[in-house]
């Protein structure tokens, strides 16, 4: 599916939840160096609220589209606790160390949502959409690791 396919208020919904990622990760590169460390600092932690958010995703599909009580509703209910238990602990680490974890963490959640049993429950439109926040929000961890690499 093209991006120019995708549903409009999701699309536009998606690209408005880039914005704290791209501006924070270029803040951690061309703000002056006291900001640079608030926007790192507002990075992470807007990084762990939309992992969380998106455990929360899966939360829905399990209760909206799972049949109650099976494995696959069991399953799905405890897979999305995941990406909250990934999000806390990585504001605890140092921020280097808590970027890459993030990072995992999404490239995680994608993974999941990208496998059949996700597919066969969510619509095309939503993979599309997901696989394009996925690749801008890992790109800006890359951005601000490399920022936190280089001093």
């Amino acid at each position: 599916m093209t991006l120019a396919a995708l549903p409009r208020l999701p699309l536009a919904l998606g690209i408005a939840g880039l914005i704290p990622f791209v501006t924070t990760a270029a803040m951690a590169w061309w703000a002056p160096l006291a900001w640079q460390v608030v926007a790192i600092k507002a990075f992470l932690f807007y990084g762990a609220v939309i992992l969380s958010f998106l455990g929360g995703v899966q939360w829905g599909v399990a209760m909206s589209l799972e049949p109650a009580e099976s494995a696959g509703f069991r399953r799905r209910l405890l897979l999305s606790m995941v990406p909250s238990l990934i999000a806390w602990p990585a504001l605890l680490l140092h921020p280097y160390s808590g970027a890459w974890v993030l990072a995992a963490g999404f490239l995680l959640v994608r993974l999941h949502e990208a496998g059949r049993d996700s597919r066969e429950l969510q619509p095309d439109w939503y993979q599309t959409l997901r696989t394009l926040l996925t690749v801008v929000v890992v790109a800006c961890h890359g951005v601000v690791i490399w920022r936190l690499s280089s001093g």
